[in-house]
């Protein structure tokens, strides 16, 4: 034990050295050495909080690592949370718009006098430029967010030089037209994908932009200064942001792997705010402590945890045993004894404070003995043996989960044997469609119920390359055709009317539980919310810090 202390303390004083120098990388700046006395000057104080070890900062080439495009981007159309636990889409870089009745054409008028953190000016062209990158960059990932568009699949197949569907109508006015209808499209707007662009600085970056922090260029709140892989990431307020400052001077975010170090370093007052999604058994201290009760933020993680069925590999082909494994299920307690009930058992694919989320879907039972039953009925009656796919990065709590999971199938004649195989293989299969089942979390992008459903089943590809592989492809049609209605009423019906027949009658994966997302925060903090879908990463413009 002293051994492990020991090696602890000397990470941390390795990480202390490495924040407090001069991040490396290009030219030093003075908010790259980030001690305390600079971190107290100016006209307000650096917040610093964990980040993870990103590959790349461009967000059209990322769809993991958002902390740069939340703070560095913003976006035509934003999310914003209510009081009511709902949320609804606002005007961000668009300060206006409207949609033609039939749902093909957007027009879009952009705020004015919006500049880049380089002093360029933001126009249509930028926006333009934006997509059509987005939709042809070699390493882009985050296509879907325009392939919508008129003419998108043309552009990126080469067949066309210019992006049909979009239109300039002046320095602040565009029209998209779309394919079809498509009723997420605003909502999609708001993701960090689709981060919009200074196309000066970004074309001539070239492979650099997302690389290089000084050509890494946008309009939000936050200008990014420097990058030193396996240490952290220094950002400075954009005093000029056309949204007002940020509260913070700017943002020290420091990559520390190991929980117990993270932990340390926030009693010590190193950390502002601690993410105790990252913390595994360490997050009860803070939880169920005394001393940081009234420093606990918490939030609901609007997604979904749940085991992936694979229909095409038997026994998991017959119906009555994907339902008996669905039955031999105590979610609730297994909610409990990982996340200290900290979330809600969900019964469909759509969860708690989504668009789309039904309260009146049935509840799916723990039925042991129907279980049983129906692997009996199956041709079954001494059990089934399957194969549960474990990557190898999964943290503590995933592997708890899941050996709670497999011995609850045990007691029903379900004999999981965990298969652990590298993220690379676990990927590979998975995308193959070569996995029997395994257990993730599926967090939103953005509030559209399309977000999950079309997801997982709109298409072939989609639930072969999420080892589903529906055997029903009039399922798989209805929930493609389902995007383009445009009432919305009645488009949420038949989201709803889907999801019950996908996931109650076909039993196609086990839905598991929403979590709750905590994070504690030092006494000086002000201002820190949880993002409204959840997610570790957030913007910190409103957020403040005062240092003792």
């Amino acid at each position: 034990m002293k051994r492990k202390k020991a090696g602890i303390a000397l990470f941390l004083v390795c990480v202390c050295l490495a924040v407090t120098g001069c991040m490396g990388g290009g030219p030093a700046v003075t908010t790259g050495t980030i001690n305390n006395e600079t971190r107290k000057s100016g006209t307000g104080n650096y917040l610093s909080v964990v980040t993870d070890e990103a590959d790349t900062t461009d967000p059209q080439c990322t769809s993991e690592f958002y902390n740069i495009a939340l703070n560095v981007f913003d976006r035509l159309t934003e999310i914003r949370a209510l009081d009511d636990g709902t949320s609804e889409i606002v005007p961000s870089l668009a300060k206006s718009w409207t949609v033609s009745d039939d749902g093909l054409t957007y027009s879009f008028h952009l705020q004015e006098n919006v500049k880049f953190s380089n002093g360029e000016d933001l126009t249509a062209s930028d926006v333009l430029y934006t997509f059509t990158r987005l939709l042809t960059y070699p390493d882009s990932c985050n296509q879907d967010i325009a392939e919508p568009i008129l003419g998108a699949r043309d552009l990126m197949i080469g067949e066309a030089d210019t992006l049909a569907g979009f239109r300039l109508d002046g320095d602040y006015d565009f029209t998209i037209t779309l394919e079809q209808p498509y009723a997420a499209f605003l909502a999609g707007l708001s993701t960090p994908g689709a981060s919009i662009l200074d196309e000066t600085t970004t074309a001539a970056a070239g492979s650099q932009f997302g690389l290089d922090p000084a050509l890494t260029i946008g309009t939000g709140p936050f200008i990014f200064r420097e990058w030193q892989r396996g240490v952290g990431m220094v950002l400075e307020a954009n005093r000029d942001c056309w949204s007002g400052a940020p509260k913070a001077a700017g943002l020290n975010m420091v990559i520390v792997p190991d929980s117990e170090a993270q932990r340390l370093m926030f009693e010590n007052g190193e950390l502002d705010i601690l993410d105790l999604d990252t913390m595994g058994p360490d997050a009860e201290y803070f939880v169920h402590g005394d001393l940081y009760q009234n420093r606990l933020v918490q939030g609901p993680r609007v997604g979904i945890s749940y085991i992936a069925l694979n229909q095409s590999i038997p026994p998991l082909d017959q119906l009555e045993v994907r339902r008996a494994m669905q039955l031999s299920l105590d979610r609730q307690t297994l909610l409990n004894a990982v996340y200290s009930g900290r979330g809600q058992v969900e019964n469909g694919i759509f969860p708690h404070g989504l668009i789309g989320f039904n309260p009146s879907l049935p509840q799916i039972p723990y039925d042991l003995e129907e279980a049983k039953r129906l692997l009996a009925e199956a041709g079954y009656p001494d059990g089934i043996s399957v194969e549960f796919a474990l990557p190898a990065s999964s943290t503590a709590q995933m592997r708890e989960q899941v050996t709670l999971i497999v011995s609850m199938w045990e007691k029903a004649g379900i004999h999981a044997s965990v298969a652990e195989m590298s993220d690379e293989d676990f990927m590979a299969r998975r995308k193959s469609g070569g996995l029997t089942c395994y257990t993730s979390t599926w967090s939103a992008d953005f509030n559209d119920p399309d977000n999950f459903i079309h997801t997982f089943f709109g298409t072939a590809g989609n639930t072969l390359s999420r080892s589903l592989c529906l055997a029903d492809e009039t399922l798989i049609q209805r929930v493609h055709d389902a995007r383009a209605i445009v009432d919305e009423g009645e488009r949420i019906r038949e989201y709803q009317a889907l999801e019950k027949e996908i996931i109650q009658e076909q039993a196609s994966w086990v839905p598991l539980f929403s979590k709750q997302h905590l994070f504690v925060v030092q006494e000086g903090v002000t201002g820190f919310k949880v993002a409204w879908n959840g997610w570790s990463n957030t913007c910190y413009r409103d957020v403040a810090v005062e240092k003792k």
